[in-house]
C-alpha cells in the first residue's frame, strides 16, 4: 500500500499530520545535511512504533537533538545521552539514542570525505534497495531494511513515495527527486 493510500485509510484525527507530511515533505529532496540527518533520526525512532507518534513528536525531536545539528549531536557526551533518555517528549530508547549519536559521528566523517552527507548519498545513487541497506549497515547503526527504505524513499532517492496519479507525485518530481532523474 502506498503512503498516498495509507493516509486516506487513517482515522480523521490522525490525518492532519500525515497529510501535511505527505503533501510537503514525503518524497521530496532535502538539501540541508542537518535536515537530511534529522529525517534519518526520525526514521530510526519510528522502528516498532507508528509514524503518527513520530510526526506528533517531531518538534520535540528537533529541540532535543539540537535542531538536528550533526556537529552538535556528534559531540554529545554522557550528560546529553542521559538528557535524551529522560526526555518524555521523544522516544526514550537507549539503542536509538546511541545510534543517533554514533551516526552523527559517522556523518561528520562522510562530510569530510565527500563534502556533505548528501554528496555521499549521491555518490552511490542509484542503487537497489538491497544495496542501499548493505551500504547503510556498513556505516551506521540501527539501519535495517525498512528504516533505510523509508529514509531513502522519503528523501527522494528511491521510487514509490507517491502513486503516479497523486498530485504530489509531480511536485516531488519537479522538486528534483533523484529516483526520477535516475530512471531517465
Amino acid at each position: 500500500m502506498s503512503y498516498c493510500t495509507y493516509v486516506n485509510t487513517l482515522p480523521a484525527q490522525e490525518q492532519p499530520e500525515h497529510r501535511h507530511y505527505h503533501n510537503h515533505q514525503y518524497g521530496f529532496p532535502i538539501d540541508s545535511d542537518d535536515e537530511l540527518f534529522g529525517r534519518l533520526i526520525l526514521e530510526i525512532n519510528q522502528a516498532g512504533l507508528s509514524w503518527t507518534t513520530i510526526l506528533k513528536k517531531e518538534a520535540n525531536f528537533r529541540q532535543a537533538y539540537s535542531g538536528y545539528s550533526i556537529a552538535a549531536i556528534a559531540a554529545y557526551g554522557e550528560a546529553d545521552r542521559q538528557r535524551l533518555l529522560n526526555d518524555a517528549g521523544i522516544i526514550r530508547n537507549r539503542l536509538k539514542v546511541d545510534a543517533a549519536i554514533y551516526n552523527a559521528g559517522i556523518v561528520v566523517q562522510l562530510q569530510q570525505s565527500h563534502g556533505s552527507f548528501k554528496k555521499w548519498i549521491e555518490a552511490h545513487h542509484p542503487l537497489r534497495k538491497e544495496e542501499w541497506v548493505k551500504l547503510f549497515k556498513k556505516h551506521f547503526r540501527f539501519t535495517g531494511g525498512e528504516i533505510v527504505n523509508e529514509f531513502l524513499m522519503s528523501t527522494g532517492y528511491l521510487p514509490g513515495a507517491h502513486d503516479e496519479d497523486c498530485p504530489v507525485f509531480k511536485k516531488a518530481v519537479k522538486a528534483g527527486a533523484a529516483w526520477y532523474s535516475a530512471r531517465r
